[in-house]
């Protein structure tokens, strides 16, 4: 009689037991299981260092605005700085790394106008927007943003632009109010013609002319409009590969691009376009008298060209995405190559010097 109530017993507490494990979080006892409140619990939005999660972070009124300015997908302001940089670079001093000030300069006007550029292409596009699924949450055509405050923001984002201009000097301010024309009618391009890629490369590249002026006064032909078409083609590549991402919905609101207009021929094409622009920069490099670093660069560019266009599936838009966004290492490689070249050119120059001064005691 013992022996079956001690089995009742321990029958009971094996229940009990199993019962407290069900019930604690992770099937721990609840001795175990941490008690709510012991460990701090995450409050609000998770921080970040992206560029999305520092936009997501900001104060809730001022995100359409920044939204707008596609701050969260900083690749557009890379893609038209980087011809900036590649310009100064180029108009250093032989031996100098390039003038930090006018950098910097480049920069923050690259982040006004491309948000200016963004917000006039968004106002333009507002019933075209609506209809394209990748853009239908957009800030103007979601409703977020009513067209009037969207104009206002632009003239904020134009007047923070001219101060900028205005640090440069008079040749180069000249040469940077040319190129508003084309920061305003590019958008429309799309309406028009289906070389919209080729209107948005003449303005997304015309740091290239306006980097050289800023430090040198006036543009260098030579070096410069090599430069300004080497520009233009890269962009003819990666906005033809991004134009692939909607080329559907385009064809269907009426909109034209080089995507719908090259198809399955794209490939051939985005090579054309690739030998180019290499044909090109090889120009810019005799023209700037540049040495062995500025070649390499040269050759790492046009290894990353070639597997992007072999690698390409233009059937695939996050594939054309990442092979898009992959341009901005493309500028970046070369601005290296620019600043390296340049620097290897006081070594030359020492190395010349001596020898000179050597045969000179000799004889």
């Amino acid at each position: 009689m013992l022996g079956s109530r001690g089995a009742w017993c321990a029958g009971r507490l094996r229940a009990v037991a199993r019962a407290w494990l069900r019930g604690a979080p992770g099937g721990r006892s609840p001795a175990l299981a941490p008690r709510r409140g012991a460990w701090p619990e995450p409050r609000g939005r998770p921080l970040g260092l992206s560029a999305a999660a520092v936009v997501d972070s900001a104060p809730r009124p001022l995100q359409p605005y920044l939204r707008l300015m596609r701050l969260d997908k900083p690749i557009g302001t890379w893609l038209l700085y980087l011809p900036c940089t590649w310009s100064i670079g180029l108009a250093a001093d032989p031996g100098c790394f390039p003038d930090w000030y006018m950098l910097s300069l480049f920069g923050t006007g690259a982040v006004l106008m491309r948000g200016a550029g963004c917000t006039i292409n968004d106002m333009w596009d507002r019933e075209y927007d609506k209809k394209v699924t990748r853009t239908a949450n957009r800030p103007i055509a979601a409703g977020n943003i009513s067209t009037f405050q969207s104009f206002v923001f632009l003239g904020g984002q134009l007047t923070l632009a001219l101060g900028v201009l205005l640090c440069l000097n008079y040749y180069s301010i000249a040469l940077g109010a040319a190129s508003l024309l084309l920061v305003v009618t590019y958008p429309l391009m799309k309406r028009i013609t289906y070389w919209p890629q080729l209107a948005l490369g003449l303005t997304f590249n015309w740091g290239a002319l306006l980097g050289w002026s800023a430090v040198r006064g006036s543009c260098d032909p030579a070096v410069c409009l090599p430069l300004y078409f080497s520009g233009v083609m890269w962009t003819l590549i990666y906005d033809t590969i991004y134009a692939h991402q909607d080329k559907r919905d385009d064809a269907l609101i009426g909109l034209k691009s080089t995507a719908l207009l090259f198809r399955g021929h794209t490939k051939r094409w985005l090579g054309g376009f690739s030998a180019a622009m290499l044909g090109a920069l090889g120009l810019v490099g005799a023209s700037s008298g540049q040495t062995a670093p500025y070649y390499a660069a040269l050759l790492a560019v046009g290894a990353h060209l070639a597997r992007q266009v072999y690698t390409l599936d233009i059937h695939r838009p996050e594939d054309c995405w990442d092979k898009f966004t992959s341009n901005r290492t493309i500028g970046l490689i070369l601005f290296l190559g620019i600043v390296l070249g340049n620097l290897w050119k006081e070594k030359k120059t020492d190395h010349t010097k001596k020898n000179t001064e050597s045969s000179i005691e000799n004889q």
